[in-house]
């Protein structure tokens, strides 16, 4: 769980009873459960809503889809031409080189 191994967990639990103190630190753990909980929540109700409002043909998108890189790389992937378009299209060009 990110990476982080038991040694990183131990000193994580020591700070916190230092910082927070033993009788505080079950309070503060919960609190910070129900924070991340509603923050779960507020994500699955985002994607949620962005999928209704894209309309039909988004169902199956994926949020991680719409980061500008993915999303261009997506649809050039699906707007590509076959290499042999493409090689048919290169041998009917005839530009003078001279002019580049």
């Amino acid at each position: 769980m990110f990476n982080i191994g038991v040694g990183e967990w131990l000193l994580l639990a020591v700070l916190g009873i230092i910082l927070v103190g033993p009788d505080r630190l079950p309070h503060v753990a919960t609190e910070a459960a129900q924070l991340v909980r509603r923050f779960k929540e507020f994500t699955t109700k985002a994607t949620e809503e962005l999928r209704e409002n894209l309309g039909p043909g988004f169902e199956d998108i994926n949020v991680a889809d719409l980061h500008p890189k993915k999303f261009i790389a997506r649809t050039l992937n699906e707007a590509a031409l076959p290499t042999a378009e493409i090689h048919e299209i290169v041998q009917q060009a005839k530009i003078d080189p001279d002019l580049l």
